[in-house]
């Protein structure tokens, strides 16, 4: 199996002066996930090279055993430091999509018309894509074949309008991704913040935040092999 995962290429945190990027958890979890598993993998981005890491995200209290194990890889570390332009990528080319979170997808993926295709086609020939915790904001302009929004009528989920609120950045962020899914028509659900939390509809897999990674690379495994 060939997995592409999707990194976001955005490191300025709207106005602050703060830097973001990708959730480092949210990469390194399933990236071992697909490891592990024996998949083939992919990293990608909008502008290609080295995508920017939410230096938040490396802070102690949010490294985890994966973190650790990604940044000691050497193979793991050269991929990340050499992704591909993500509008060189082609659907045909692997069989799922994965996408993780952190802040700054909701400044390029989500408005990146590469990255609408590449969903679009790869759901359209019948292969799983899953997104995590920020990155189901990145189906915003996502349409079906007949125009309407993707996730309109699809049980899906997404960072939480209290877990923005608690990381202080509900006046920073360019748009709510709960407050998002809902307005586009999705049957939006949450668990608890900060808790694990998958949803699943036909081939599209959504995770609410970083404890989500695990169970949403292991959901979209589960699709592939059924």
């Amino acid at each position: 199996m060939k997995v592409l995962i999707v990194l976001t290429s955005h490191d300025e945190l709207g106005s602050t002066g703060k830097k973001t990027g990708f959730w480092l958890e949210e990469l390194a979890a399933p990236y071992y996930r697909f490891k592990d598993t024996g998949y083939d993998i992919t990293l990608a981005s909008p502008k290609g090279g080295q995508p920017p890491l939410d230096p938040k995200s490396n802070e102690p209290q949010f490294q985890t055993d994966q973190t650790r194990r990604f940044e000691a890889d050497p193979e793991a570390t050269a991929a990340l430091a050499s992704t591909v332009r993500l509008d060189s990528v082609s659907a045909d080319d692997y069989d799922t999509v994965f996408y993780p979170g952190g802040h700054g997808p909701l400044w390029d993926l989500a408005e990146d018309p590469s990255s609408a295709r590449l969903i679009e086609t790869t759901l359209r020939s019948g292969k799983p894509v899953a997104l995590v915790c920020h990155a189901p904001g990145v189906l915003r302009h996502v349409t079906n074949e007949d125009g309407t929004p993707l996730v309109q009528g699809r049980k899906v989920t997404g960072f939480t309008n209290t877990e923005e609120a608690a990381v202080e950045l509900v006046d920073v962020v360019p748009f709510l991704v709960e407050d998002e899914l809902i307005k586009l028509g999705g049957d939006y659900s949450k668990g608890a913040d900060w808790g694990s939390y998958v949803v699943e509809d036909g081939l599209l897999i959504t995770g609410q935040n970083p404890a989500s990674s695990s169970a949403a690379a292991d959901a979209l495994i589960a699709r592939l092999k059924a």
